[in-house]
């Protein structure tokens, strides 16, 4: 059987350390993409036992499981604004706080909330530099419309999305923009709310921008852009059996794409996993000229764990099977290969907890 596992003791570990960084402000545990492929329920769960109350998703679908799975009295923010009337009928009915990044967006929510006789509690999404959503600082008239015109929305909080960058500059000029409109919310009498700004990477890097509430999604699973010595541990492991092993002589080539010539007998283990199953997929990191070389193919070897011990990926990881070196291990069919892979990408994997 192959499997995924998740390593509770590490999603704690994360926690604790975010928990320090965030300081006062309150955490969201931001479970889009099922948990981050971690298991939407079953992270939450984790973190409930941590003492996080309030989550994160991106899809109806994702609070509808929360609510299933016994998330009763727990705040959930929808992060995506929708004007789909039965999105929003579903996710009022599911005691959702929606967002609402525009005037069309708030308008159809009202609607909503009105049709119901009942008021809807929403946070705004502000746009200073992303381009994903949200109203624009440089239309402040909008935000403000929202405000006196929303007569069955509940405006309790707002937010923004700081880039994930290195050039902590370009995080200040957002943030600076953000303070604006919320300086201008003030002065025209108005209350923001809850305020939150930080995604995963901003949290650990910009403690100026973490105001009421932070946002943590990736860095739960230490699986965000990593610094040296953040703390943060890597959650996501695989496990497969040994499907056979067997000796090829110097000079016979392996792999698909490229053929690469062996250069010396070698006793070769086949695993039944592969690039579809998440091995060897990583997720998009900042650019830079020592990044890039780093991540050349000609560079980056892979590598999987058997009794302990590391044995290397031969030739290119296949689509459903790969190739390891085990010339010098002593294993068989049926062994434990041990890998890293990250839980968003991981396909045909049996999720297990431990």
């Amino acid at each position: 059987m192959k499997k995924l596992i998740i390593e509770k003791a590490a999603v704690k570990n994360n926690l604790a350390v975010l928990k320090e960084k965030a300081g006062k402000s309150a955490i969201y545990g931001v479970l889009s993409g099922d948990g981050g492929g971690a298991g939407l329920a079953e992270l939450a769960r984790v973190l409930r036992a941590e003492g996080i109350g309030r989550f994160a998703v991106s899809e109806p679908e994702e609070a509808a499981a929360l609510r299933k799975a016994g998330f009763v009295d727990e705040e959930i923010l929808m992060l995506r604004a929708t004007a789909d009337p039965e999105e929003l009928e579903r996710l009022v009915d599911l005691n959702v706080v929606c967002t609402v990044s525009s005037i069309e967006t708030g308008v159809a929510l009202n609607s909503v909330a009105e049709a119901r006789s009942t008021v809807v509690e929403a946070h705004l999404q502000v746009d200073t530099g992303l381009g994903f959503g949200g109203f624009l600082v440089d239309e402040p008239d909008k935000v403000l419309l929202a405000y006196r015109s929303l007569s069955n929305v509940a405006i309790s909080g707002i937010y923004t999305q700081i880039q994930g960058t290195t050039k902590a500059d370009r995080a200040q000029a957002q943030m600076a923009l953000f303070d604006e409109t919320l300086e201008l919310i003030h002065k025209e009498g108005f209350e923001t709310g809850i305020v939150h700004v930080a995604g995963s990477y901003a949290l650990l890097h910009y403690p100026a921008v973490h105001r009421d509430a932070v946002r943590a999604g990736s860095a739960l699973l230490g699986r965000c852009r990593r610094t040296r010595g953040d703390g943060l541990q890597t959650v996501g492991s695989g496990e497969v059996s040994i499907s056979e092993t067997h000796w090829l002589p110097k000079g016979h080539t392996v792999g698909t794409q490229k053929l690469v010539p062996l250069r010396r007998p070698t006793r070769v283990a086949v695993l039944p996993v592969g690039y579809q199953n998440g091995l060897g997929v990583e997720r998009p990191r900042e650019e830079g000229l020592w990044q890039r070389l780093r991540r050349a193919p000609r560079r980056r070897r892979f590598s999987v764990r058997i009794g302990g011990h590391r044995a290397w990926v031969i030739g290119a990881i296949g689509a459903t099977e790969t190739l390891v070196d085990v010339t010098d291990l002593k294993c068989s069919a049926g062994d434990l290969a041990v890998f890293d892979v990250d839980p968003l990408f991981a396909k045909g994997l049996v999720r297990e907890y431990r």
